[in-house]
């Protein structure tokens, strides 16, 4: 049916033609009807209908076709979505069998109707394909065939090509009661690191066993040479799926298939006594990666690069190639993707499909995908969801780099047998080699800040350790970034006008207090005047507040409070749910909260405090040391003191002035006064409120007090 919209009239087209179950070669039109038929009237039929809706000069093209091909007389409507000149192709290319299986598939996951005529929206479909993943699998059975025949993949295959970390494994069962005894059908087992790839795994499984969840003894007739038939990259437009998944989906669902059929193909191979080919995959039991260390008779030493997709990394990458390093190129999967994939999209496909366009570019380097999701999850957003909570500062950035990219996957190269040298990044950082002992083999790592005091990343990386730091290499580290502007137009760089990223590298377009929304929900509480003790706003969980804040804090509060502004964040009382705030926040009232400090946590790089940090003669009480610090990433640097207490992991900081917001949490980062070298960091203790918070209530008390005094 075809509908055109021409002069505000309405014309509506009805083109069928006759089906053939294995060809569609051609077609004309038959007779046009007065009214769109119904699905039965067309499949007693045995027709198809061809359907083009134009609303509003957008044209979504679907075939619809209903089929009476099977012993048992079912009538099943298939839509499938198809672009112009492969509508036929696609029908022809598929099976019969295949398409019967496809459509069973889709009615018991989809809605067939809502998902092609636009009822139902990408994110409840994607929505479905996650749920798909967490579903308990139909076991498949079949009691006409016997073990003893059944040909079975020897292992787990890795599918290339797909953004997640798939396995499958092919088994064939013998097919009985059928005319060809060679003939088999298909099992699949699958694994998946992702759930939306989990989903379509199981959604691919479920088409290859072509089994009637409404006829339990019904076995749909889906064989080996079926699979053998299917273009691999007609399986999600004929579920329906190929506007709903990204490109990398799609790719990688047909990815799957080509795996499927090179197994089917090699068992089928091994059967008949041919050499089996070998796979182009990777197995479970062992990785295809082998770092290459030696050309020709010079060792060259090797690099696993972190690339991310953006221009520094990629950059660094390229200065790396220029010295002769043997570089093999890793994208770490740490994006949310389970949590945000009903969104429509991936958020971190675009960044791995530039990774993948770099690396062909810089010669065809070897790029691998390492899935740390979970690691992320436990290690990293458990960390920021719980520090938010108690209504502290988190920092994940500073996680991330101590616990993911230079934590879980040095671990993860270790365990794997990947003998690297070193790792880079492409971190605004320095690095230098200091001896430590008259043996030169004895050094240990001393990180400075980059020369550029903006894009200076010293602070996201003061919580490394000699560890870790004793095998990273930062290439840009000496670079400003228009610097590395200009290497990456000189190196003509795919990626080279790629605007920076901005904002929390898990998080991606989400807003921070979307995602902690989606965690911790609200918890109201007063907005309380620091000052004066009045409840002036109610606000919705301390965790959207942090203490300095201007911006947004009018929101929550009472109209007739916002015109005595501006008004700033000063504390949070975590056990009473109050949020504390003032027009008073740059007077001498709060000079003392805004410039000293407890802190906790407090770790050095050197594993060691600086060597004036203890008073030389008693050796057991503490000095006072003046430094260089920063309170958070940028250019700003601050002065002051610290005095270490007890063990050395807790102090007390004097900032030379005030500060915008010391927020428990919050890291603070030492600096060498005049040498830019970053020495250790700490982190702003709960003590800072409960100083602040005593002080208030004494306060707040007296004045009652004095009132009460008044009135008598």
């Amino acid at each position: 049916m075809m509908t055109l919209h021409s002069w505000g009239a309405v014309v509506r087209i009805h083109i069928l033609w006759h089906l053939t179950i294995h060809n569609v070669s051609s077609f004309s039109p038959s007779r046009t009807l007065p009214s769109w038929p119904s699905i039965h009237d067309v499949g007693h039929e045995n027709r198809n209908c061809y359907q083009n809706d134009a609303h509003q000069n957008r044209l979504s093209r679907i075939i619809r076709l209903a089929m009476t091909a099977d012993n048992d007389g079912a009538k099943l409507p298939l839509f499938i979505e198809a672009k112009d000149s492969s509508a036929r192709s696609i029908i022809s290319d598929i099976p019969h069998s295949l398409l019967h299986s496809i459509e069973i598939v889709r009615h018991r996951h989809f809605s067939t109707t809502t998902t092609t005529r636009g009822g139902a929206s990408n994110e409840n479909l994607l929505k479905q394909l996650v749920e798909l993943t967490n579903s308990k699998k139909k076991e498949v059975t079949e009691s006409l065939a016997d073990d003893d025949f059944l040909l079975s993949y020897p292992q787990m295959e890795r599918v290339p090509g797909c953004i997640a970390t798939v396995h499958v494994k092919t088994t064939l069962f013998p097919l009985k009661l059928s005319d060809n005894p060679k003939e088999y059908r298909v099992l699949l087992e699958g694994t998946s690191d992702a759930l939306l790839s989990g989903g379509l795994v199981e959604l691919l499984t479920q088409v290859l066993a072509g089994s009637d969840p409404e006829n339990e003894h019904e076995v749909r007739r889906v064989t080996a040479s079926d699979v053998l038939k299917l273009n691999p990259e007609a399986l999600t437009t004929a579920l329906g799926l190929q506007n709903v998944l990204s490109r990398g989906r799609n790719d990688g669902m047909a990815s799957m298939v080509r795996v499927v059929q090179r197994q089917i193909q090699s068992l089928l191979d091994a059967q008949s006594g041919e050499e089996t080919k070998q796979p182009f995959g990777e197995t479970l039991e062992e990785t295809s990666l082998q770092a290459t260390h030696v050309n020709g008779s010079e060792r060259q030493p090797t690099v696993a690069m972190l690339l991310s997709g953006g221009v520094d990394s990629s950059v660094a990458m390229h200065l790396l190639l220029r010295q002769s390093y043997n570089v093999t190129a890793f994208y770490l999967r740490i994006w949310l993707e389970d949590e945000l994939a009903h969104l429509g999209e991936c958020p971190w496909e675009d960044d791995l499909q530039v990774c993948q366009s770099v690396c062909e570019h810089a010669g065809n380097v070897t790029l691998e995908t390492v899935s740390l999701g979970k690691e992320y999850r436990d290690r990293v957003v458990q960390y920021t969801i719980e520090e938010a909570q108690r209504g502290r500062t988190p920092n994940p950035d500073i996680m991330c780099n101590s616990r993911i990219k230079f934590g879980c996957f040095l671990e993860y190269i270790e365990k794997a047998g990947l003998d690297f040298d070193y790792v880079a990044s492409g971190h605004y950082a320095r690095l230098e080699d200091v001896v430590t002992s008259s043996s030169t083999t004895n050094t240990q790592k001393r990180l400075f800040r980059a020369p550029d005091p903006i894009k200076d990343q010293s602070y996201f990386l003061c919580a490394l350790t000699q560890k870790q730091l004793s095998k990273v290499i930062f290439p840009i580290g000496m670079y400003q970034k228009a610097e590395v502007r200009e290497l990456a137009n000189e190196f003509k760089l795919p990626n080279r006008n790629r605007p920076d990223s901005q904002g929390l590298c898990f998080l991606g377009k989400v807003k921070f207090d979307e995602f902690l929304a989606s965690y911790l929900g609200n918890r109201p509480g007063d907005v309380v005047d620091a000052m004066t003790g009045d409840i002036i706003g109610r606000h919705n969980g301390l965790w959207y507040h942090t203490v300095g804040q201007r911006k947004g804090i009018g929101k929550v509060m009472f109209p007739l409070a916002t015109a005595h502004g501006p008004w700033y964040v000063v504390a949070k009382d975590q056990e009473r749910d109050i949020v504390y705030v003032s027009n008073r926040y740059d007077e001498d009232d709060f000079a003392r909260a805004r410039s000293e400090f407890e802190l906790e946590d407090i770790k050095w790089i050197s594993g060691t405090p600086p060597l004036d940090a203890k008073d030389a003669e008693t050796e057991t009480e503490w000095n006072e040391i003046r430094f260089d610090m920063k309170i958070r990433h940028g250019p700003k640097i601050v002065q002051g003191t610290l005095v270490l207490n007890g063990d050395g992991s807790t102090g007390n900081v004097r900032l030379d002035s005030k500060d915008g917001g010391l927020a428990p949490g919050q890291y603070v980062v030492f600096y060498q006064i005049g040498t830019l070298e970053c020495l250790g960091a700490g982190v702003i203790s709960e003590k800072h409120w409960a100083n602040f918070l005593q002080t208030q209530q004494n306060d707040m008390a007296s004045g009652e007090e004095q009132q009460l005094q008044i009135k008598r």
